[in-house]
């Protein structure tokens, strides 16, 4: 039997998001809630596609290249899915560089892809897996 495929989900801890923000401005109706049942729809698709999906939830920086190392260390992940929460958002730019060269150090054979929204983290992941 085939090893499942390993996938980490990089993604901002909804709780600490402050959707009113006007970064935020273009996400309406946006909640922690609604981010995190995304986060855990993203990871049951590609779980329901044989991979073995995991999340990895930061804070805005203080913490995050902490968490990240942690999670790359304990497993040896064939693609890292960066979220869009963390791309998109202009002022955690800092954070999304971060977060690659952290990849780039404890995961170097790792791919690594970005999603749109939750919605098509599985379309990411499976373009290079």
């Amino acid at each position: 039997m085939e090893k499942r495929k390993q996938v980490l989900i990089v993604g901002l801890q909804p709780e600490l998001i402050d959707f009113s923000r006007p970064e935020y401005a273009a996400f309406p109706g946006l909640t922690a809630e609604k981010v995190m049942a995304g986060l855990n729809a993203g990871a049951a698709s590609l779980r329901a596609q044989g991979y073995e999906a995991q999340l990895c939830l930061t804070d805005f920086g203080a913490t995050a290249e902490d968490v990240l190392r942690s999670a790359l260390i304990q497993n040896q992940y064939d693609c890292v899915l960066v979220g869009a929460g963390v791309r998109t958002v202009p002022t955690h730019f800092l954070l999304f560089e971060r977060i690659i060269n952290t990849i780039h150090a404890h995961a170097p054979s790792a791919k690594i892809c970005f999603n749109t929204n939750p919605g098509d983290t599985a379309e990411a992941v499976n373009r290079w897996v």
